[in-house]
């Protein structure tokens, strides 16, 4: 099994808490990916607002990637056999109802050859 990073993505308010429907939701999901003993790390949240991308020449910018327009709000990561197990996880994710998406990122070790 490999380990990768659901990195939840969102174009709406970044500050703007969940309503309990929706926190269930995602909460219930993540039970069920717990359930297959697929859950590696339930993650945090992000905050948006106390943010800083550092860049080449020491630039300090406020906020995460503030050209673009979506917001990282949180990740967890879990264990699949493949990359295409882990994007079948991701899919039964409820972030899409509320225009979310989800990257899914394959985490390397040492011994991995891939890039």
């Amino acid at each position: 099994m490999k380990e990768f990073v659901l990195i939840f993505r969102n174009s709406t308010n970044p500050h703007e808490n969940p309503s309990p429907e929706t926190m269930q939701e995602r909460m219930s999901w993540m039970a069920g990916v717990a359930a297959q003993q697929k859950l590696v790390d339930k993650g945090n949240r992000l905050s948006a607002s106390q943010a800083k991308t550092v860049k080449p020449g020491n630039v300090v910018t406020d906020g995460p990637y503030t050209e673009i327009k979506e917001f990282i709000s949180g990740y967890l990561i879990i264990k699949a056999a493949s990359i295409e197990e882990a994007v079948e996880i991701a899919r039964q994710n409820p972030t899409f109802k509320t225009g979310g998406s989800i990257e899914v990122r394959a985490v390397l070790t040492p011994d991995d050859k891939h890039v």
